[in-house]
């Protein structure tokens, strides 16, 4: 680090606690400080791409490309198959017209299933808040060669998201995020020319990794990153994307549903651009280590990325390393803002304004201020105590499917029933529960029909459950649970069902008022919706043409990110 890297960090660091603080100026309202519905869509766009982007998802990639290879992208990539549904999930979260998703799982179910929601989405964003905390005290590490602690990284990140975060709540994560999605734009490809000029360009790259293991330029790779793991964890993704709590505010912070809509997607489309260069900087990293004779068992596969950065910047340009730090850190503080602000909204909302009602709008304010402090507080111990960044993010991606299930089923099927979601979200939470108990894996691990199928996997001298089937396992138990115990229950009542699917199948007016959550605004019909199915208590609606067309081109796009990275790393 030279000192022209260090005058450029606090000039950042500074300059956007100030720019977030700034918009508290428009918070008057606790309504205003968690759902303003006041955005367009390039800020949607931005918002939603850095919400869901931070650089701890560029440590998991780098970190599993150092044994996988070109394959470990799909630790982030298996979101992609999901994102052409985005279209038509932004309009349903905009619709529901609510402040926090407990608030529709109230509706459609009662106070108890919201509650429960309401600790599954606390659990949840706070061990997301500390893996993104992990990840970028791991980089920052990497990066200054130890120079700045990892643990005093975590603290500096989360005082300064602290700050403005409480000051303009999600008015202030979109503003921010505007400015700190295209910094992480530039954080995302920053390193690629400079590591894949000293590997030969990618030609080299590729001739070198051939050399060394050929598999390590298999998009899709047998065994642990194979075509299974690729489906089963993006139907995962899929599920637990709308029980995100921050997804609320990703597709209901902006002035229509078609700002939502373009929000959602294409945010998340520039994401998984972005993903494509951590993947071909992490193969290009590993041939550069190959080719300087570093024994890759060496390696610490979290510090991968920052020590490449470490290595190659300064001798760039001066101020590089610095600038390419206040892009980690935007990258970070972008996700973390925005969790918080959700996190917050669902305890305040959903459980302190039942326990203290009609008290002021600004004591609620303040309540949900405070309570952003006790949640990052929880992200922090989570980020301390976890010991790797993968290891942390496979326990994030369980958290929201086991409580999705109740989501996606009462959105189709009239017949669930307030049983039947807690019976279903406890019933994955146990299937997933088993999967990590010793003595359940090695008695099913007697049975040869369970490693013939890949089942449970031989470690070292143990067994394991194979991830992929850990997410058949608990998903599947979830449902068949919430099905068979909503049959043998009492119907929720017709008027709650009849003002949820009301709500859902209303669009949004430009301009409309939304002076209740979870309720038309006044004067508005509910509108009509023809049926594809309308049986059995399953009600599918026939598609708009914007709807079809919007998942067509989604698919489009996605086809042709799979496509054209094939056609760069040349397979």
């Amino acid at each position: 680090m030279m000192p022209i890297d260090w005058a450029v960090l606090p000039v950042y660091l500074i300059g956007i606690t100030l720019l977030g603080a700034w918009t508290a100026r428009r918070v008057k309202s606790s309504s205003d400080f968690f759902m303003p519905r006041r955005f367009g869509k390039a800020m949607m766009i931005t918002f939603a791409f850095g919400t869901g982007t931070s650089s701890d998802q560029a440590v998991t990639v780098a970190s599993k490309t150092l044994t996988n290879g070109l394959s470990a992208i799909w630790w982030q990539w298996v979101w992609l198959p999901a994102t052409p549904f985005y279209w038509v999930i932004a309009p349903i979260m905009r619709r529901l017209r609510a402040v926090t998703t407990a608030d529709v799982y109230e509706l459609r179910y009662n106070r108890s299933v919201a509650l429960l929601y309401c600790v599954f989405g606390v659990v949840g964003m706070a061990v997301k808040i500390g893996l993104l905390l992990k990840g970028a005290g791991a980089m920052v590490d990497s990066c200054t060669g130890g120079t700045i602690d990892a643990n005093y990284a975590i603290v500096v990140v989360t005082v300064l998201f602290l700050v403005y975060g409480m000051a303009g709540g999600l008015g202030a994560a979109v503003v921010t995020d505007f400015v700190q999605g295209l910094m992480t734009i530039a954080f995302s490809f920053a390193l690629l020319p400079f590591v894949l000029q000293a590997t030969g360009g990618l030609e080299g790259m590729q001739a070198t990794l051939t050399e060394h293991n050929p598999a390590m330029l298999s998009l899709v790779r047998p065994g642990k990153l194979g075509m299974f793991f690729v489906v089963m964890y993006s139907i995962q993704a899929l599920v637990g994307i709308v029980a995100q709590p921050f997804i609320m505010g990703v597709c209901g912070a902006g002035r229509t549903e078609m700002d939502g809509r373009v929000g959602f997607m294409i945010g998340n489309i520039v994401k998984r651009i972005c993903t494509m260069a951590w993947s071909v900087t992490s193969l290009a990293a590993v041939a550069w280590y190959l080719n300087s004779g570093v024994d890759l068992s060496t390696i610490d596969p979290d510090y991968l990325y920052g020590h490449v950065a470490r290595e190659f910047l300064p001798n760039m340009l001066p101020g590089l390393l610095g600038i390419f730090l206040s892009c980690l850190l935007a990258s970070i503080m972008s996700s973390c803002d925005a969790i918080m602000i959700s996190a917050s909204a669902l305890f305040t909302e959903n459980f302190y304004r039942h326990v203290k009602p009609n008290r002021s709008d600004q004591h609620y304010l303040t309540v949900g201020r405070i309570a952003s402090v006790g949640i990052v507080a929880g992200g922090v111990l989570f980020a301390y105590s976890v010991e790797g960044v993968v290891d942390a993010l496979n326990v994030w991606f369980r958290i929201a499917p086991m409580v999705a299930i109740a989501f996606w089923i009462g959105l189709f099927w009239r017949r669930a029933t307030v049983e039947g979601a807690w019976a279903g979200t406890l019933a994955a939470v146990v299937a997933w529960a088993l999967t990590n108990v010793n003595s359940f894996v090695d008695w099913l691990a007697r049975y040869e029909w369970a490693t013939n199928w890949g089942i449970v996997l031989r470690e070292g001298d143990g067994t394991v459950f194979s991830d992929p089937w850990v997410v058949v396992f608990y998903l599947t138990s979830g449902v068949v649970a919430c099905v068979v115990v909503s049959l043998g229950t009492r119907n929720v009542a017709e008027e709650k069902l009849n003002r949820f699917y009301d709500l859902i199948y209303t669009p949004v007016r430009p301009g409309e008022e939304i002076t209740q959550p979870c309720h038309l605004p006044e004067g508005t019909p509910p509108a009509k919706r023809q049926m594809l199915l309308d049986r059995w208590g399953l009600q599918v609606p026939i598609p708009s043409i914007t709807s079809v067309l919007g998942i067509v081109l989604g698919w489009v796009m996605v086809v042709a990110l799979v496509g054209g990275f094939r056609l760069i790393i040349g397979q």
